[in-house]
């Protein structure tokens, strides 16, 4: 029996967002509802993504991890107040098993994240909670880019990864980089484990993990 993940969440984006947070879909149960007791029921709203975790441990946030609507309001807060958006790219996908692995999708409908960036002109960074193996979320980008004849141009290839491309906005070009941050998903663990800067962090302080790798990642960006 096949499962149609269609994603639960439009896309969070304000007037003034400057950031752009991509990912691909949230595990199926946000979809049918069925959340856990420290899931909240938003964006990277799965208590075992981290996205939020690192973020609150960044800004020293102290926030709720329930079903409540207090802890949806603490996200979106934070979320204004840095002019932050989510706008994942997979509309909706099918699974023939009832997962969150991005390789597990087929049938993919993509969203138009293109049109998102020609609707708010000072979104000018976006960044992926994946890299470019198959189904992440950079992967995906590049597919979607490939649409209207745009490539993505490599600034860095240390981790993460950046690359920036332009898009026609009116008379004139607009500048946008991407950054690929390491995913939050416990599967990414072992390509932590694998990277140098990790393993010289690791040898200077023991207690080091790959938690604070991400905190450390991911401070920069967000």
């Amino acid at each position: 029996m096949i499962f149609f993940h269609k994603h639960p969440y439009k896309p969070f984006i304000q007037e003034d967002t400057t950031k752009l947070i991509v990912g691909t879909l949230p595990p199926p149960r946000f979809s049918t509802g069925n959340l856990l007791e420290k899931d909240v029921d938003f964006c990277y709203g799965s208590y075992y993504n981290s996205l939020w975790l690192f973020i609150d441990k960044i800004h020293n946030l102290n926030l709720r991890y329930d079903n409540s609507d207090k802890a949806i309001l603490e996200r979106k807060q934070f979320l204004i107040k840095h002019k932050i958006g989510i706008c994942d790219i997979v509309e909706s996908a099918e699974r023939e098993k009832i997962d969150a692995s991005d390789i597990g999708m087929s049938n993919i409908i993509l969203r138009d994240i293109l049109g998102y960036l020609k609707e708010y002109p000072k979104i000018d960074t976006l960044l992926f909670t994946g890299g470019n193996s198959k189904n992440g979320p950079e992967y995906f980008f590049r597919k979607h880019l490939k649409t209207y004849n745009l490539k993505l141009e490599t600034v860095s290839n240390e981790v993460p990864r950046t690359h920036q491309f332009n898009i026609n906005t009116g008379n004139s070009k607009r500048l946008i980089k991407t950054v690929s941050l390491t995913s939050g998903s416990g599967a990414a663990n072992i390509s932590i484990g694998r990277l140098p800067l990790y393993k010289q962090l690791k040898a200077r302080n023991p207690n080091f993990n790959t938690f604070d790798f991400r905190v450390l990642q991911y401070r920069e960006f967000l």
